[in-house]
């Protein structure tokens, strides 16, 4: 992607400030969660020598984005980084990332203030140094009143199963006799299992990249959810499609499914 002229950036702040001026800020979500895609498409796009650059500037815009929130007080995000489906990608795609998630994770209590990060997922399925580097991050991040949570290896999926397993499991040290488990096992029981439990269901899930799905990401919270789905990859989304997609949010009648 070329560099934009001093006039267009230009143009791009007083498009901004309009934005940001506009936005009723009682209306904004207070949980946005992203699906960071279209980094190998980026790097194709963009003529990379390796999906390695564009993970390198993927992750810088993570931590924009983190910044931008930040700065609009949004009190929860949840990112997902990495799909329990991707780890079925070859090792030459994998690694690099991996250790650009290493880097990331290690940088990051240096670029986050009054935060809690969190993970989610599978973490047991990735290599030792990057789930130290993720628990590393949590140690350093253990209290806050804003909410990151990261999600690695994730599957929505596999988050609803492990939280019925949890639901049984619970009832059964309860002794609950098995002709009552069924009657049991109810929508409230099964959330309170969750990965999130002890956040809000997401408000706004932003998908970069132009797909127009979830791809299983938190399949049960993002139920009621607005959507944004922003044409441009990851690497390339700038503040101004954030805003873009919080203007919308804010003015849309959410109906909760009724």
């Amino acid at each position: 992607m070329a560099s934009p002229t001093p006039l267009r950036s230009l143009l791009y702040r007083v498009y901004e400030d309009r934005l940001l001026a506009g936005l009723d800020r009682d209306a904004l979500p207070r949980h946005i969660a992203v699906i960071h895609d279209g980094h190998r498409r980026y790097a194709r796009a963009e003529g990379l020598p390796d999906y390695a650059s564009s993970y390198r500037v993927g992750m810088d815009k993570f931590v924009e984005f983190l910044h931008w929130t930040d700065e609009l007080a949004i009190p929860a995000v949840t990112c997902w980084l990495l799909s329990k489906e991707n780890l079925a990608r070859p090792a030459e795609e994998l690694e690099p990332y991996y250790d650009v998630l290493i880097d990331l994770f290690r940088r990051l209590p240096d670029e986050l203030h009054d935060t809690n990060v969190r993970f989610i997922g599978s973490l047991d399925l990735l290599p030792a140094p990057l789930v130290e580097a993720a628990k590393e991050l949590e140690e350093r991040c253990p209290d806050g009143e804003r909410r990151v949570t990261i999600a690695l290896a994730y599957g929505g999926r596999q988050e609803i199963v492990d939280a019925v397993r949890d639901l049984v499991r619970g009832l059964a040290d309860d002794r609950v006799p098995s002709a009552e488990l069924a009657d049991r096992i109810d929508a409230e029981g099964i959330a309170g299992n969750l990965y999130t439990a002890d956040l809000p269901d997401p408000d706004l899930v932003i998908r970069t990249s132009g797909e127009a799905r979830l791809s299983g990401f938190l399949l049960w919270q993002a139920a009621y959810a607005e959507y944004s789905f922003v044409d441009v990859y990851w690497p390339a989304f700038r503040r101004v499609d954030f805003l873009r997609s919080l203007r919308d949010f804010t003015r849309r009648e959410r109906r909760y499914g009724r």
